[in-house]
């Protein structure tokens, strides 16, 4: 844990809560999120669709989309104020020092514009380059992410591509000005499981050399396994669990975190049959949420004062938190 002499972290947000509208009306969709990471280090958020991981990283900088908004909390960079940043300090921020890969390439790829502009515009606006330089490092990023015959695919149109296309040009975009911090919202679910690798294997080696921070989301535990130090388990809108990616793997601490590695289907090497254990329920509806752990109602171990507890992390083993004082 961070303490008042240590160097403040690369990015942390503390007690982030974000409300959003839909048809039931308004919600918080995190609630006192509060998570840290520094140069180098990778951080793996886990958690089913729903729970909050995607918006936490678009209000990570500051991206929530209207009628949303942030409602509590602070997210500080190099231990400054997100909110006391100007505009033109936040523009020069987004895509150079803080890159985002986004969950729907199709969205962010603008459908009347070749794949060529697109690129080269945010190498010459960020990186100052000229025409034919941004056209040359454009078509090594293509490369580099592994599409076939680079140059042809600059005169391409974002519909002219598969999807797995689309999202390795959005990597591509991403990684193009080397930042200090990759938000990474399921960068590889569209790609074969070799191209996943090569993906995988670049940003590692961007991390190692630039010492680049990185936030992965992703459903696929593996993943965050082999590619992040710390990992942050996410319910309901709450971080339930945080610690090292070793740890929490090796000794989940809260129910949530043990139902979804015991969910994981395993090759039996015995060649017996296992049944696919799932986590009873469902997660509940956004507004909706029970009182206390919004965990409990589908939790083997809740007890009647599972309905009062506040969801807050506790430090007993160094490093790794858990917000259920029942389960240790």
């Amino acid at each position: 844990m961070q303490t008042a002499s240590s160097p403040a972290p690369l990015l942390a947000a503390r007690g982030l809560s974000v409300g959003l509208v839909n048809r039931h009306g308004a919600f918080l969709a995190t609630k006192r999120v509060s998570l840290a990471v520094d140069r180098g280090q990778s951080l793996g958020l886990l958690g089913e669709s729903g729970c909050g991981k995607s918006i936490t990283l678009r209000a990570l900088l500051g991206l929530v989309p209207h009628p949303g908004e942030i409602v509590g909390g602070s997210v500080t960079w190099k231990g400054r104020d997100w909110r006391s940043l100007s505009k033109s300090e936040i523009r020069r921020i987004r895509g150079k020092d803080i890159a985002m890969i986004f969950q729907d390439p199709a969205s962010c790829l603008n459908p009347v514009f070749t794949i060529g502009d697109q690129v080269t515009e945010t190498l010459r606006l960020k990186l100052s380059l000229k025409a034919k330089a941004a056209r040359e490092l454009a078509r090594d990023l293509l490369d580099q992410v592994g599409i076939p015959a680079p140059e042809e695919r600059l005169r391409l149109y974002p519909h002219q591509l598969s999807g797995g296309m689309r999202q390795r040009v959005m990597i591509a975009m991403a990684i193009a000005t080397e930042p200090d911090l990759l938000l990474a919202d399921e960068p590889t679910t569209a790609l074969d499981v070799t191209i996943q690798d090569q993906i995988l294997t670049l940003l590692a080696g961007l991390k190692e050399r630039n010492r680049m921070a990185m936030i992965l989301v992703s459903h696929d535990v593996g993943v965050v396994a082999q590619n992040c130090d710390l990992i942050a388990v996410m319910y309901a809108g709450h971080i339930v669990e945080w610690g090292p990616t070793y740890d929490v793997l090796r000794t989940p601490r809260h129910p949530y975190t043990r139902g979804l590695l015991a969910a994981i289907p395993r090759l039996e090497v015995s060649g017996g049959r296992r049944p696919l254990q799932t986590i009873a329920g469902a997660p509940p509806t956004p507004g909706e949420l029970p009182e206390g752990c919004p965990f409990r109602l589908r939790c083997s171990s809740a007890r009647a004062e599972c309905a009062t507890i506040p969801v807050t992390l506790d430090h007993k083993p160094p490093g790794h938190g858990s917000a259920c004082p029942i389960v240790t």
